[in-house]
């Protein structure tokens, strides 16, 4: 029991101390937990040779990862992807099974061998990847779908691979391991429902054991859940989520499929149920944590001794199974029309072996289909290929992105043939809004944003503007900059913003400048840089949710408008002080002591002017609202006071 507490200590250790740095470094937390195994394992040598058992409990975290993909998932969104999960997926793994078989054959190996290394090299890492994704935030990238339909299907395939193996089985291997594959063969008998069973046996077992997934998913599960969730108790309901992904993972077992397969299966049945989201939250920790547990595993379960005793060979393989993988993708991606960085992405993404490779190669030796030898060298080449996959992300990310962004952009700013009183630099939600109100009122305007994609949006719903950087005098000048009495600062980009604000009013002093901020510091600095007028993006979208939060607290509507103007006067006779302390501070500590003492005393006053009773008149913006009865204000303050006793 001590040597599970020091092993769990170990790599729990190793986790948190490399994923938070790797983070940090922009590497990834996958990158992380692999550089930790490696650290944890062949470098130290803190752990050995539990490392393979460990990893096989670590995969279930596959299982559940594809479990919260399957609650992503819609039947109908499904079934509108097929032709990428059939086309796409298809000829991926049929492509590169026959690129890898024929380079095997034509360097001397048997055609079963070149088979089977052709099937495991043919999948890529599912946990990786999609874990990579949510990350970086690709997942609803073209790249990142089409790669999603890949994973798929790869999934999928593994079951017919599972099958296809043991009829490649080669006779001198049989013989040499006769006896062990015997004890195997009983000991699989008594963990599986379909052993000994005739072909169409097997196919009866296979349909009724999905078929009770799909119906129970559906009828069964919303009583059960709702069953569980009376109790009242979170605990319950987290058992009960586990106990459902894990039950339907021991009975593919049971049935000879992937349990990743069915549990996906379950997840897609799911997808519409009103309790996804709470089965997704329960799942989530569990599947965080194995996958790390499994990528750790990775990285030290890499035998360096084979290592450097095969190296060339094995680099050689790995290099190679990784550019033959990224060159099939990137073929398809040109049939199937993905363009741009997507098509980059999508081939870098998938270029790795996967995790199944690791289950395609013990069952491959297991049923004498691959020498152990071999076995332990192809390890090798789909470990390394998943160490290096983060480093094709960190290439997408550096090198390829920044240059198709680039060259989206390079093309030449429009020629601006209009002049305005206003010009707006920024036409992005905030921008829109302030130039449809404008134009609505016959104002002339001249717009300007620095986005291809975002000037092609705007043109298709006829709003004029131009393509053009606002912040070069030239385009400024162009658009009458001179002339103009209102200049609206709405992009993107703070620093851009605050210099152009900066230019503004140095060079154009008449000219009235209206800034959006993004948060409180960059308020300041537009203020200071000279802005006349200057609003947070989200300032009064929350004024008026807040408001509406009382209203639904059962604050009566008149009070609840009061209590937010009052919350707007209050900070008004603060926000000076407040940019004066931010204005006196060092650039490197604007938020210090003195500012943060002055910030909680605006929160008290805060306070205590809500608590107050108005005695004065309405305002004009009040004038429409209906004053709450005395009645109304006696039982709401009776009950705050039954509330706090």
């Amino acid at each position: 029991m001590t040597g599970i507490f020091l092993q769990a200590f170990i790599y729990l250790v190793a986790a948190v101390i490399a994923v938070p740095i790797a983070k940090r470094f922009g590497l990834g937390s996958v990158l992380g937990y692999l550089i930790a195994g490696v650290v944890i394992g062949p470098v130290i040598g803190l752990v050995g040779s539990e490392t393979t058992t460990i990893q096989h409990f670590a995969e279930f975290g596959v299982v559940m990862m594809l479990f919260i993909v399957g609650l992503e998932l819609e039947p109908k969104m499904l079934w509108g992807m097929r032709h990428r999960l059939l086309g796409l997926g298809g000829l991926q793994v049929v492509v590169t099974t026959a690129v890898v078989m024929g380079i095997a054959i034509a360097l001397g190996v048997g055609w079963t061998y070149s088979l089977a290394i052709g099937l495991i090299f043919s999948l890529s890492s599912t946990a990786i990847v999609l874990q990579t994704f949510n990350e970086k935030g690709l997942s609803k990238t073209e790249g990142g779908k089409s790669a999603f339909s890949v994973l798929l299907f790869q999934d999928i395939a593994v079951i017919p691979m599972l099958a296809l193996i043991p009829l490649l089985a080669l006779p001198e291997l049989v013989e040499k391991a006769q006896a062990t594959v015997s004890a195997a063969a009983e000991h699989h008998e008594d963990l599986s429902l379909v052993a000994g069973l005739p072909g169409w046996g097997y196919a009866i077992v296979v349909i009724l054991a999905i078929a009770g997934v799909v119906v129970g998913g559906h009828y069964l599960s919303r009583p059960l859940f709702r069953f569980v969730a009376a109790s009242g108790l979170r605990e319950i309901f987290t058992a009960t989520a586990l106990m459902l992904v894990i039950g339907i993972a021991a009975l593919m077992s049971l049935i000879g499929l992937s349990p990743a397969l069915g549990t996906f299966l379950a997840g897609v049945v799911l997808a519409n149920s009103e309790f996804r989201h709470e089965l997704e939250s329960n799942i989530e920790p569990f599947k965080g944590l194995l996958l790390g547990l499994f990528f750790i595993t990775v990285g030290a379960g890499i035998n360096f001794s084979i290592l450097f005793d095969q190296f060339g060979t094995i680099i050689g393989l790995t290099l190679g199974v990784m550019l033959i993988k990224a060159l099939v993708l990137l073929i398809l991606a040109f049939i199937f029309k993905v363009k741009g960085s997507d098509r980059w992405l999508f081939a870098l993404s998938l270029a790795q072996a996967g995790e199944f490779g690791f289950v395609l190669l013990n069952y491959t030796v297991q049923n004498n289909v691959l020498p152990s030898e071999l076995g332990q060298t192809l390890s090798l080449v789909v470990a390394l290929s998943m160490f290096l996959t983060p480093g094709l992300f960190i290439l997408f990310d550096k090198v390829i992105l920044p240059r198709f962004s680039a060259a989206k952009n390079e093309r030449e700013a429009d020629e601006i043939d209009e002049q305005g009183k206003v010009i707006i630099a920024g036409i992005g939600r905030f921008g829109q809004i302030v130039n449809r109100l404008l134009t609505a009122n016959g104002m002339k305007t001249v717009v300007l944003d620095h986005s291809v994609t975002q000037i092609d949006n705007m043109r298709q719903i006829d709003i004029k503007s131009f393509f053009g950087d606002a912040t070069r005098h030239d385009l400024l000048h162009t658009a009458g900059i001179e002339d103009a009495k209102v200049f609206v600062v709405a992009i993107d980009d703070q620093e851009r913003a605050t210099e152009l604000v900066h230019y503004i009013k140095q060079t154009y002093p008449h000219v009235r400048v209206l800034a959006r901020a993004y948060d409180r510091g960059h308020h300041y600095s537009l203020r200071c840089a000279g802005a006349d007028y200057v609003i947070s993006e989200t300032y009064r979208s929350a004024l008026a949710m807040g408001a509406q939060a009382l209203k639904e607290l059962g604050v009566h509507p008149f009070r609840a408008e009061q209590q937010k103007a009052m919350f707007v006067e209050t900070e008004a006779k603060s926000k000076d002080l407040l940019y004066q302390t931010w204005r006196d501070s060092t650039e490197e500590d604007r938020f210090n002591s003195s500012y943060v003492e002055l910030f909680m005393q605006l929160e008290q006053t805060l306070g205590e002017a809500m608590k107050q009773e108005r005695t004065d008149k309405h305002t004009k913006s009040e004038r429409g609202w209906t004053p709450p009865p005395k009645n109304f204000i006696e039982e709401a303050e009776q009950m705050k006071v039954d509330k706090n006793n």
